[in-house]
Parts: C-alpha cells; sequence; structure tokens
C-alpha cells in the first residue's frame, strides 16, 4: 500500500502527486475508505483543495466523476487509533485509514488548518442571524452608555480635581511650617496623578469601544458559529438515537442472511453495521487491499470437510426443550408485562460519576424483579454441561464442557439492560430441582459493604459448584462497568477434577442516550488443579470496526505442558463449538507469528435456548428466569420470593414498590446502628462483642481460607435443606 500523505501510488502503478506542506491550498494522496462490510476498506485517492476533500476511484477519475465530498468548515475530525480517521458532516461519515501513523498525523494536521481556514473564509460575510446582530449591537449599546457615564464622571474628576489643586496651591501661600508645605505640596502632586490616570482610563475605555465595533462582525460570526455548532450537535444526538432505535428493529425484522461468520450478527452489531455502510456509497469491482486490524492470535484449518459440509453441521445442531420444569411441576411460563414507563437513567446517574453503584439508592424503575441471588442461581440454566462432564472419561473433553458452561452463564445477559435487587443482608435464595435435575442450590446474601453473595450447588449427578461473588461497579459517563470480584470452584466426585476459574467484566453502553446494551469483555483462565491443564477464554469486546461476529469467544485447551488439543470457538449470546487440534505449526508475514492450527471438523458443545414468546415484555427473561420468583411453599423466611418490594414491582405495582424498598433498606440501616451501637457498648464495658457489623455472621456459610487460592471465603457449611425438613426457621434473621 502507497504512503497516503506522498501520494505514491505503487500498489496500482498510479502518477505520483505532489506532496505540499501541510496548510497549503491543495493536498493529495491515497487513503483506504471503509465502503461495507462484504468489502470493507478500498483505497481512493483523496483531494484536499478550498476547504473541500473531495475522493475518487483512481487519479483519472478527477477529470469526470467525483465519489464523494465533505465541507470542512462544518465537519468533525476525530481519530481513533493509530491510523484513522473519521470525518463526519451533514448527516455523512467516512471511515479513512492511513498506511502509517505519520501519514494520518500529516494528513489530520492538513485537514484540521483546512478546517480552520474555511470557517475564517465563510466569516468573511454578514452573518445571516438577524438575532446575533441585535444582540451585539445592543451590547455595543449598552458599552456606548457606560462609557458615556464615564465621560460624565470623567467630567467630575477633573472638575473637583482642578477646584483641589488650587486649594492647595492657595494653602502654599499661607505661611505654614515647613512640613506643613511639604505635605501640601505632596498632597498637590498626588491630585494631579490621579487626574492623569482618569483621563488614561477614560481613553482606553474609547479605544476598547473603537476595538469593539471593528470587530463587532467577527464576533457576530463566532457567536453564529458555535450556535449552529450546539444546535447541529443536538439534532445529531438525537437522530443518532432515533436511528439506533429504528435500525435495531429493521433488523430485528429483516430477512436471515446467509453469512460465512459463525453466526448471523444480532441486534446491537447489525445496527453498527447499518450505520457503518450508510458510508458506502459504492458497488466497485477494484482489488482488494489488506487494511484490516490484526487477525487473532491463532487461525483454525479444518482438515477433512469444507464450507458447504460446516453449513450443514450447523443445519444438524441439536434442539433444546425451552420448557426448564416438567408438566408435574406446573410451573409458571410468564409474569405480568412490564408497565411502559417512560424512564431518564441520566437524570439519576448523572449525579453518579465514578461513584460506587451499590451505595446509590435507585428507584425500582431500572430493576427486574430478580435479586442478584437469582441472577447468580441462573448461571445453572446450562446445568446438563455438567451433568455431561461428569461422565466424560477424558478430562480435556471435560475441560470443553466445563468452559462452554462458563461462557453459557452470560446467554441471558445479552437483552437484561435492567439492573436485579441488591439483596439485603442475611437475603437467602434457594432453587430446589433434586427430583428433576438432581441438583440443589442456595445463595445467600454474606456481606452488604461491598455487596457479597455466596453460592453452594450440589448435584446427585456427580459434580459440586461454589462461589462467592463480590459485585464492583463504576458508572464512567457514556458506560456502567460492573466487575465480579471472587473464583468459582467446580469439582467432580468420581475424577477429583477441581476447576477455578473467574467472571469477566460486564459494560453497560449508552447510558446517555440511545439504547442500552451490554457487551462482555476479557479473558478467563480455567484451570485443572488435579492435572493442571488449563483453557484460556478470550471475549473480544465490541469493535466498529471489526470485521469479526460479535460477542464473539475463542479459547484454547492445553494440557499440563502447554501443549495444545482443542480450539474453542462461538459467541457468548449463542453457542460454542469445539474442534480437536491434529496439526499445529508457526506462519506469518512481516514479522507478525501466528499459531495455524489443523483441526477435524467442530462439535457443538453448548446452544442458547430460545427465548420465551412475548420475552420483549418481560424483562428478557428466560424459561428458566420467569420461575424464579415463583411463591413456593417451605422456603426459608429471608428468601427472596419473600421479598414485598421484588413482589409489588413483579406486579406492575411500582409506586408501592418503590416505597416498600425505602422501608426495607431504613430498617436494614436500622439494624447495622443497633449492632454497632451494642458493640461499641461492650467494648466500653471491656467486654468482646461478637455481633458488631465487621463481625456479622452469615447463617449458612462460614469464612474459610481456600487451600488452591489462597484466598479467604465464604463456604457452605451445611444444615440449610436439613432445617426446611423441620421448617425450623428461628434462626433466621427478620430482614422483611
Amino acid at each position: 500500500m502507497s504512503e497516503a500523505g506522498k501520494g505514491s501510488a505503487s500498489a496500482s502503478a498510479s502518477t505520483t502527486a505532489p506532496v505540499p506542506a501541510p496548510g497549503s491550498d491543495t493536498y493529495k494522496g491515497w487513503l483506504f475508505k471503509w465502503t461495507n462490510y462484504l468489502k470493507g476498506y478500498q483505497r481512493r485517492w483523496f483531494v484536499l483543495s478550498n476547504g473541500l476533500l473531495s475522493y475518487y476511484r483512481t487519479q483519472a477519475e478527477m477529470a469526470h466523476t467525483c465519489r464523494g465530498t465533505i465541507n470542512l468548515a462544518t465537519a468533525h475530525i476525530d481519530t481513533e487509533d493509530a491510523c484513522n480517521i473519521v470525518l463526519s458532516s451533514g448527516g455523512r461519515t467516512y471511515h479513512l485509514k492511513a498506511s502509517t501513523e505519520v501519514e494520518r498525523q500529516r494528513w489530520v494536521t492538513a485537514l484540521e488548518l483546512a478546517k480552520a481556514k474555511a470557517i475564517h473564509d465563510s466569516g468573511d460575510e454578514e452573518p445571516t442571524s438577524q438575532s446575533d446582530r441585535s444582540e451585539i449591537q445592543g451590547t455595543l449599546k449598552i458599552l456606548v452608555s457606560k462609557l458615556d457615564d464615564l465621560s460624565t464622571c470623567n467630567d467630575l474628576i477633573a472638575k473637583h480635581g482642578a477646584a483641589l489643586q488650587r486649594s492647595l496651591s492657595e494653602l502654599e501661600g499661607l505661611k505654614v511650617a515647613v512640613d506643613g508645605g511639604e505635605k501640601i505640596k505632596a498632597v498637590n502632586e498626588r491630585a494631579t496623578l490621579f487626574r492623569i490616570t482618569s483621563n488614561a482610563m477614560i481613553n482606553a475605555c474609547r479605544d476598547f469601544l473603537d476595538l469593539a465595533e471593528t470587530h463587532s462582525k467577527r464576533w457576530q460570526r463566532v457567536l453564529q458559529y458555535e450556535r449552529e455548532q450546539r444546535t447541529h450537535l443536538e439534532e445529531t444526538i438525537e437522530q443518532l438515537a432515533k436511528q439506533h432505535n429504528s435500525l435495531e428493529r429493521a433488523w430485528r425484522e429483516a430477512p436471515t442472511l446467509v453469512s460465512s461468520s459463525p453466526s448471523a450478527p444480532t441486534t446491537n452489531k447489525g445496527s453498527e453495521r447499518s450505520r457503518k455502510e450508510e458510508a458506502s456509497d459504492e458497488d466497485e469491482d477494484t482489488e482488494y487491499f489488506d487494511a484490516m486490524e490484526d487477525s487473532p492470535a491463532f487461525i483454525t484449518v479444518t482438515t477433512s470437510d469444507n464450507i458447504q459440509h460446516r453449513l450443514v453441521l450447523d443445519r444438524q445442531l441439536p434442539t433444546h426443550d425451552i420448557v426448564f420444569y416438567d408438566v408435574e411441576r406446573n410451573r409458571r411460563t410468564h409474569i405480568p408485562d412490564k408497565p411502559n414507563y417512560s424512564l431518564n437513567l441520566w437524570s439519576i446517574m448523572k449525579n453518579c460519576i465514578g461513584k460506587e453503584l451499590s451505595k446509590i439508592p435507585m428507584p425500582v424503575n431500572f430493576n427486574e424483579p430478580l435479586s442478584m441471588l437469582q441472577r447468580l442461581t441462573e448461571d445453572l440454566e446450562y446445568h446438563e454441561l455438567l451433568d455431561k462432564a461428569a461422565r466424560c472419561e477424558s478430562s480435556l473433553e471435560q475441560m470443553c464442557l466445563v468452559a462452554a458452561f462458563s461462557v453459557s452463564s452470560y446467554s441471558t445477559t445479552v437483552h437484561r439492560t435492567a439492573k436485579p435487587f441488591n439483596p439485603l443482608l442475611g437475603e437467602t435464595y434457594e432453587l430446589d430441582c433434586l427430583e428433576e435435575y438432581g441438583y440443589r442450590s442456595l445463595c445467600e446474601q454474606v456481606s452488604h459493604h461491598p455487596p457479597a453473595a455466596a453460592h453452594h450447588v450440589i448435584s446427585q449427578r456427580g459434580w459440586t459448584l461454589w462461589q462467592e461473588i463480590t459485585i464492583a461497579s463504576k458508572f464512567r459517563g457514556k458506560y456502567l462497568s460492573i466487575m465480579p470480584l471472587g473464583a468459582i470452584h467446580l469439582q467432580f466426585h468420581s475424577s477429583g477434577n477441581h476447576y477455578v476459574w473467574r467472571k469477566v467484566t460486564s459494560t453497560v453502553h449508552n447510558i446517555i442516550v440511545g439504547k442500552l446494551w451490554i457487551d462482555q469483555s476479557g479473558d478467563i483462565e480455567i484451570a485443572n488443579h488435579r492435572t493442571k491443564e488449563t483453557c484460556q477464554l478470550k471475549f473480544s469486546p465490541y469493535s466498529y470496526f471489526s470485521r469479526d461476529v460479535p460477542r464473539k469467544v475463542t479459547g484454547v485447551v492445553a494440557d499440563s505442558n502447554g501443549q495444545a488439543h482443542y480450539i474453542l470457538s462461538g459467541t457468548w449470546d449463542d453457542k460454542m463449538e469445539s474442534a480437536k487440534i491434529v496439526q499445529s505449526s508457526r506462519g506469518g508475514s512481516e514479522g507478525k507469528q501466528k499459531t495455524v492450527y489443523q483441526t477435524l471438523s467442530p462439535k457443538v458443545l453448548w446452544k442458547k435456548y430460545p427465548l420465551p414468546d412475548n420475552a420483549e415484555n418481560m424483562y428478557y427473561f428466560s424459561a428458566l428466569a420467569l420461575t424464579l420468583n415463583e411463591l413456593e411453599d417451605g422456603v426459608g423466611l429471608t428468601d427472596s420470593r419473600l421479598r414485598p418490594d421484588q413482589r409489588l414491582m413483579e406486579e406492575g405495582r411500582w409506586d408501592e414498590a418503590n416505597s416498600e424498598k425505602q422501608r426495607l433498606e431504613e430498617k436494614q440501616r436500622a439494624v447495622r446502628r443497633r449492632r454497632d451501637a451494642e458493640a461499641s457498648d461492650a467494648l466500653d464495658e471491656g467486654k468482646r462483642f461478637k455481633g458488631g457489623a465487621e463481625s456479622y455472621q452469615p447463617v449458612w456459610f462460614h469464612q474459610r481460607r481456600d487451600s488452591l487460592t489462597g484466598e479467604t471465603n465464604f463456604v457452605y457449611k451445611g444444615g440449610y435443606w436439613e432445617t426446611k425438613e423441620r421448617q425450623d426457621w428461628s434462626m433466621c434473621p427478620d430482614i422483611f
């Protein structure tokens, strides 16, 4: 690829263009322009002249066909990475890429100077806004009036100053003591200086007014430009928000497109693609140039089957029954529709930038009718992956299934932009699926600040899972970051394989304007501490310029020696596949080494269940989530199902729910104050008190040091299910 700023077109044998210094009237060169997702970036000849940036397919086209032009006087210039330039004006956006960072900087300099010159030149004309002229002329009238006042004051100063000097001169003529005469002379000199200073002040004021009148036209131009920019920005934000929603609707309603990527683009990426393709104005047959981002760290090549076989494989994916419980349990399949209230998240969040979200009182309007404990239990939606993993004879195959399970826990979050209820201290949630699926799950809120929940699951089908999750969250202005802290443990009974991993960061975008959407990003390392085998998973963050499928997840399963055996690929909102490696080699070009894996045909490990009908009106709950808050007999008195504000919110009675939420939170604060007071009194009396806020003891979990991670966390100490059988809940705190 040729250097953009120098204009040499070695890649296409074009004539060499002169390269004037940045800021000249004309600046030419080759740049890569984004066209569409089919053809990506294409090389174009750009000409910057007289404040206009125009582009052509070739230099020869300059004589007859211009492909597009942007007026820099009203354009916004942005840089995204080392080589990218984004120009937007009048609803059009050009995504450009230079060959090097140096060339990018030359273009940016030339564009900025041309923009400044265009704004200055356009200001030579009289402003068109009558209101601006009237406003500045009114200001000038006020200045003239004030200057008249100053002149009047100056006349008075001169008059009284002259009288003062005459009086002082008369005093000098009198016969006074020598010291008195000297003092009178000094006062006379000061009066003279005062008159000189006041005259200088008036002259400076006159000069200021003359200058203001001379530059009034420039002031009017500047004011008009700033007002237009502000209006344009407001209109752009509003237009983008409307386009975002309409494009998402159009994408959802559009027919399924044939794609070679692992899965079709989903709603959010679809809208972003549509916006980016607005800049595409060509359907050309030109050659392709390599101007894309770096490729992944590894490349997979199937050794036996072609793409047609891959498509057939996708069509033969196993189907899933979306009914989570069998008919005998008669679990509910719907909840009341979410009320159509107008919400303004920004009005609340704008005062919370940089603060810990868990410490901010939030109305239920931004919640979903589930607690964080119930959301944590949703990790078990694809528990059958662990049942299957428990039957694996190969620990490497078992690792693939465990990795798929770790990814599956994010599949329910793709549309779940509402916030779950923060559990009260001591709140619990049980999910008893012993008869249906062989497992029992229990969660308890073991800490309030920081908020932490402990979770324990035991399955009769050969596995036990436990975790303690602390949620750290920060509002960054445009987005909200949610960082789950803590390790997840999974142990299989027959083999003793013990897996440990941690969750990735969740990000809620479009807090200020547009439709909220969720992204997951980061790395997960799953370690089998018995065999020392590992799995490295990468959740790729959303990228505007990436050609990859959105929400992409890739991974490598390796043995204790670091030798890779399986490649994992898929998306966290749809499915995961594994492919067995048969050969690997090192390759690459231009000094970038890549590992190339040859694999067998991929096998589907996990596929997301479809959402229930009308899910968009039921907070996008899955079939499992719809059942989690259903009332059950015999649960603990602290169970989330019994939380009154959450129940009122689910029923659509949000005003009552907000009042009840305030009551519960104040009750919790009162209990904490009482506990702290008792601890303080005991300390004053020299006694040891175990009931202080920092030493609060959960009912069903206790702290233990983990021998693998070295961390101290809460683990299940037993007794809950036995207590449920006896129906003796006397040890439960009164939190509701």
